[in-house]
């Protein structure tokens, strides 16, 4: 399959969201990417209920909600009802107490389940619940900023993980998250990545319509 595109909206104007989100409908952007924190798990907030739900409205896109907080399964069915277009919903391995019953609860309500890993969780500590999950997001920075700067070690970090698929769970995608940018992308392409999720990268100029082509633009050499 071909690499699939993530923008984060972590790294959009927080005034004029639904502006950004119809810029990204206008691209080759292949999902939105929400990053939820509650100020507990990570040392920071992003948005609620009520600014997801205008995000899910506005987006053409299917949505990618990535939970950085605590007891995510307690609102697993909450994300689902912001809109239908809420397609891939991931919680953190860190950050759950009963993560196999969690994905579980996740695909029921007919979202991708995704599991999350810290840069300093191994890879491993999958093994047991992997046939169980439809993607994994290795996190490429510490999760709760946007704008920080690539960890290197998570492109063998999406090797090893490749390699733990093929054999247990061929069809799950890995999606790696944070300071993915031009230049990484293609080595976390050869790694194995299925999904990148990029921000920063994408919004920094001002205009995130031209960013994101000429991030595809330079994926395709």
């Amino acid at each position: 399959m071909n690499t699939l595109l993530s923008v984060s909206m972590l790294s959009a104007h927080f005034g004029r969201l639904d502006q950004e989100v119809e810029k990204v409908n206008q691209t080759s952007a292949d999902l939105v990417h929400l990053d939820i924190m509650d100020g507990v798990f990570v040392p920071n907030l992003s948005y609620g209920f009520p600014v997801a739900e205008l995000i899910a409205q506005s987006s053409q896109k299917p949505l990618d909600i990535h939970l950085m907080i605590v007891d995510p399964d307690r609102y697993v069915e909450r994300f689902r009802a912001i809109g239908e277009n809420a397609h891939y919903l991931s919680v953190h391995y860190e950050a759950n107490t009963h993560l196999h019953r969690t994905l579980q609860q996740i695909r029921k309500c007919n979202m991708k389940a995704g599991v999350a890993l810290n840069p300093h969780t191994p890879v491993e500590l999958l093994l047991d619940v992997l046939e169980e999950t439809d993607f994994v997001v290795v996190m490429s920075v510490n999760p709760g900023f946007g704008g920080q700067q690539f960890i290197p070690q998570a492109i063998n970090k999406v090797i090893r993980l490749k390699e733990m698929i093929l054999k247990r769970n061929p069809s799950c995608l890995i999606e790696v998250d944070g300071g993915v940018n031009a230049q990484n992308a293609p080595l976390l392409i050869k790694a194995g990545a299925d999904i990148l999720v990029a921000g920063h990268a994408l919004f920094r100029g001002g205009d995130v319509q031209k960013g994101i082509e000429s991030f595809r633009a330079n994926l395709r050499g």
